[in-house]
């Protein structure tokens, strides 16, 4: 289905983007990761990901919030494998605080990492995409790119941004082989989703426990965690032939939060 294929997924140190990362090497391709850590538990990770799967495996250290490094680490991919296949975008942060006392340097990092970074690397994986004639783009929006929350400003513009972006691009690429499409995970328990779980119990004055059951799951019906492995699953339908007529879409997997 995509043996052979080459990757990017932004973010793929941990949590989401890694359970993608998985999947793709588990289904034959060369992957890069990419994200922030220790330099050796990511070539540990690296290795380990190599060898499990009989793929190449490389890691970028691309720093999400500068345009450049972005660039580089497409041409980078480019040079090495000759190809940029499948474009994951899934790098991200959050911060909370209501409107008028958000950090405005918070405020652009997110903007940065979570939106103007798919900007970035669609911008330089197309044209080899189109010249290849065939290419999937998967941006990892959020449910909060369907629906606002309080207290999340930056996040909520950055998704429903990614979310613009995805539909532009699929349309401009229509007549073409290459998809471009959005998942809407809910809550999932990854590090930043842990993150948030401290926080909110600093702040309300909880137990970390109350806080999943009655800040975290309340909006998600099911009052489940998304798996992570789902999205990497979901993640590899997107790049198969079934889904080839599959463009433009926001494809929520969040419980039920959005259909109420």
């Amino acid at each position: 289905m995509i043996q052979g294929k080459v990757a990017i997924v932004t973010g793929s140190t941990s949590g989401i983007g890694l359970a993608v990362a998985r999947q793709l090497a588990g289904a034959g391709a060369g992957v890069v990761l990419n994200g922030f850590g220790d330099a050796a538990q990511i070539e540990q990770l690296r290795a380990a990901l190599s060898a499990e799967f009989d793929v190449p495996v490389r890691y970028s250290g691309a720093d999400m919030s500068q345009p450049g490094q972005i660039t580089e680490m497409v041409a980078e991919t480019e040079r090495a494998f000759g190809a940029v296949d499948i474009l994951v975008n899934n790098a991200g942060i959050q911060h909370v605080a209501a409107v008028d006392e958000f950090p405005m340097a918070k405020w652009e990092q997110i903007l940065a990492i979570n939106l103007s970074s798919n900007f970035y690397a669609i911008r330089a994986a197309l044209p080899g995409m189109k010249a290849r004639g065939w290419g999937r783009i998967v941006n990892i929006a959020s449910a909060h790119g369907l629906v606002a929350s309080p207290f999340k400003s930056a996040y909520v513009a950055a998704k429903h941004g990614v979310l613009g972006l995805t539909k532009t691009v699929a349309l401009e690429v229509a007549e073409t082989p290459i998809t471009c499409n959005a998942i809407c995970p809910g809550y999932v328990k990854t590090p930043l989703v842990d993150g948030q779980i401290r926080d909110q119990a600093k702040a309300h004055d909880m137990s970390e426990e109350r806080v999943v059951r009655e800040v975290i799951l309340a909006s998600q019906p099911n009052k489940r965690f998304v798996e992570t492995q789902a999205i990497g699953d979901i993640v590899l339908f997107l790049c198969s032939p079934a889904a080839e007529a599959i463009t433009g879409i926001a494809l929520p997997v969040e419980g039920g939060w959005t259909a109420r």
